[in-house]
């Protein structure tokens, strides 16, 4: 974007621009590091999910077949909580899934390149401002 610079008068009008920007550049910067970290976390608890779904998955299926097998009586009650205890777990996983899963990561990451693009907008703002300041 080409910014109006060329109505600035005075060097000191340069310097407090200059000093504005530099200030939210160094916010945008902090801002960053925040969201790499926050993608990083978000990225490895995605994969770790996704995993122990799976694992919780076969687990279900292995309950399902030992409860078809036992004969009534206290082995098969045993095999059917802890059936329901892995289904409750596929449960916790699936709900911690939306808020961590792949579209959370997805949009961790639209926010760390936003902040990107931002960083880059201000470099080119300080870039316009020392050149304006450099023909006074």
């Amino acid at each position: 974007m080409a910014y109006s610079v060329a109505q600035i008068t005075t060097v000191a009008d340069c310097d407090l621009l200059l000093s504005l920007a530099a200030k939210e550049k160094a916010d945008q910067n902090f801002k960053k590091l925040s969201e790499e970290r926050l993608t990083l976390n978000y990225s490895t608890t995605s994969i770790e999910i996704d995993a122990d779904l799976q694992s919780v998955a076969t687990e279900i299926a292995a309950t399902e077949t030992v409860i078809a097998t036992l004969p009534e009586g206290k082995s098969k009650e045993e095999a059917i909580k802890k059936k329901t205890k892995l289904e409750y777990r596929r449960f916790l996983l699936n709900n911690r899934k939306e808020s961590y899963g792949v579209l959370a990561l997805l949009e961790k990451e639209l926010d760390l390149n936003r902040v990107t693009v931002e960083i880059s907008e201000i470099d080119a703002f300080i870039t316009a401002i020392n050149a304006r300041k450099a023909e006074m």
